[in-house]
């Protein structure tokens, strides 16, 4: 486990600001979204504080967001970091909990505490998945029943139900945990990283649970971004590669080069990329202890298209 601590918490506040945990925002040029995110962030009760991690290509968002209550720190890395954006924050953070918005996605009122008197309640617990409510309708995100129906079995020093997977921009970690199990990988970058955050958390002896009773708004922007399907091809093949058993990754990438030999749609994009990083996939391999990789097969034989 990481040496890196924030201090611990001394109280469960009920109510006014909640100093145990802080919100990290990752951004990249779409500065009217985040200010809509910012202003969510702004009126909770919690007040949080907001680190921003700016991967723009411009001074649009620093501009935008300059003088903005909510946030606390704003943090522009040389390169856009994707995902890794967010080990950036949580080293930043200087409470013992952070929890994860996109510049599209914030929480509602009630939920930061709520997390973090769960996580003061349970030790073992390295991240908690938050329910999440998708557009002004509120739509449940079809991972909300993934996790719901979750295999694994009750463990009786978490609460809610026991997961091996969460939706990035709606969960909130220990960061005594996050850091102490490397955070996102680099070699992922972006769409579909959490699945070998959640191993490796859970090969570090943390719990992982979905408590439905923590919630997340994601309104997700159609701004003309493509790719992120070769993008989840590509990086649930070098997941597989750094941490389950040949067997496993040597199916899943014989399943992608099928794909890219029928002309699937992100196919041949996604093989092209995975096979640039295999080496490094390689090299970084790590097998998951025994009791990780049951849960990891138990949650293979879910139904095809649930996200973990």
């Amino acid at each position: 486990m990481s040496t890196d601590r924030a201090p611990g918490p001394t109280r469960r506040p009920t109510t006014g600001p909640d100093r145990r945990i802080t919100v990290a925002v990752i951004t990249r040029d779409r500065s009217d979204s985040l200010l809509r995110t910012l202003d969510a962030l702004a009126a909770l009760p919690e007040r949080p504080p907001v680190i921003v991690v700016d991967n723009s290509r411009h001074d649009t968002t620093r501009e935008a967001v300059h003088g903005h209550p909510a946030v606390t720190r704003l943090l522009r890395p040389a390169t856009n970091t994707g995902a890794v954006g967010r080990n950036l924050a949580v080293r930043h953070a200087r409470t013992p909990y952070v929890a994860f918005s996109d510049d599209d996605s914030w929480w509602t009122p009630g939920s930061l505490r709520h997390a973090a008197d769960l996580l003061d309640g349970h030790p073992r617990l390295g991240l908690l998945a938050a329910r999440t409510l998708v557009g002004e309708r509120g739509t449940e995100d079809p991972l909300n029943a993934v996790l719901a129906a979750s295999p694994l079995p009750s463990e009786p020093d978490l609460p809610g139900r026991p997961v091996l997977g969460f939706l990035g921009c709606a969960c909130v970690v220990r960061r005594e945990a996050f850091l102490g199990a490397g955070g996102y990988h680099p070699l992922l970058f972006f769409g579909g990283e959490e699945t070998l955050l959640a191993y490796d958390l859970a090969a570090c002896g943390w719990g992982l649970a979905y408590e439905p009773s923590l919630c997340a708004r994601h309104h997700p922007q159609t701004d003309g971004r493509t790719g992120r399907s070769s993008l989840v091809r590509r990086n649930h093949v070098l997941t597989t590669c750094l941490r389950r058993p040949w067997p496993v990754a040597l199916r899943a990438g014989a399943e992608l080069a099928l794909a890219a030999v029928t002309a699937r749609p992100g196919a041949r994009r996604a093989l092209s990329e995975t096979l640039v990083r295999l080496p490094a996939a390689v090299a970084g391999r790590r097998p998951l202890p025994p009791h990780v990789e049951h849960a990891a097969r138990l949650l293979d034989r879910q139904p095809a298209g649930g996200a973990r």
